[in-house]
């Protein structure tokens, strides 16, 4: 049976909404975009009405996605699992995911960028750490190498970089604890021992041996008369 839109009313407590009366009773509220075209006296059917809710879910659940976006870029699989744990059923997931991504507002490659190019210009870790990261991300594994590949051509600098700050707090230790601890925080760090074991030998030798780093500053400007 057909019903009559009797009323159309803004909410109070979210004007983004529209409360619809049919037949002079409330009936649903709508997103006010999908409500754009009802107008008083209208009538709808049965499918009609639940296509217009059905309609309004896939909105509010790309709105609650974007809001997130804007708090911090996301994952795919991170905007996937919070519709989820909202009720969100998945034929509106894939769609609101398709949707986002067609925008430009979901891109699993630019999110890897970001994230590593955040993190080696704030906290500097190895490959394992950052693709361990990723990975929690639900990151694809294909993303992650090349990303990866991208950014890490030199490693040993980075685990240099990350490993400054830390080994000054060390420098009352022998040389064995120095190695003990140094090493422990740069595998923290997920650097490989391959990378961190050059990394070690240069800082204690720096620390201990400050003529040598010196000497090298100072060979290093010298030019040929």
């Amino acid at each position: 049976m057909n019903q009559i839109i009797t009323a159309l009313t803004v909410q109070k407590r979210n004007p983004q909404r529209v409360n619809v009366y049919l037949d002079g009773e409330f009936a649903f509220g709508l997103s006010r975009i999908v409500a754009a075209w009802l107008q008083v006296g209208q009538e709808l059917t049965a499918e009609k009405i639940a296509e217009l809710q059905a309609q309004d879910e896939a909105e509010v659940a790309l709105q609650r996605a974007i809001r997130l976006i804007e708090i911090r870029p996301r994952s795919t699989s991170e905007i996937q699992r919070k519709l989820e744990k909202n009720g969100v059923v998945e034929p509106v997931i894939e769609d609101v995911l398709e949707r986002l991504e067609r925008n430009g507002l979901l891109n699993d490659s630019q999110f890897a960028q970001l994230w590593v190019e955040n993190r080696l210009a704030f906290h500097p870790r190895g490959r394992r750490a950052l693709a361990y990261e990723l990975r929690g991300k639900g990151i694809p594994d294909a993303i992650i190498q090349q990303t990866l590949d991208q950014y890490l051509s030199d490693e040993e600098a980075l685990a240099y970089a990350a490993a400054q700050k830390y080994a000054r707090k060390l420098d009352n230790l022998e040389k064995m604890d120095f190695r003990r601890k140094l090493g422990g925080f740069l595998a923290r760090r997920g650097f490989e021992y391959d990378t961190a074991a050059p990394v070690i030998e240069r800082l204690w030798d720096e620390m201990n041996d400050p003529y040598a780093a010196q000497s090298e500053i100072i060979f290093d400007n010298e030019v040929d008369e």
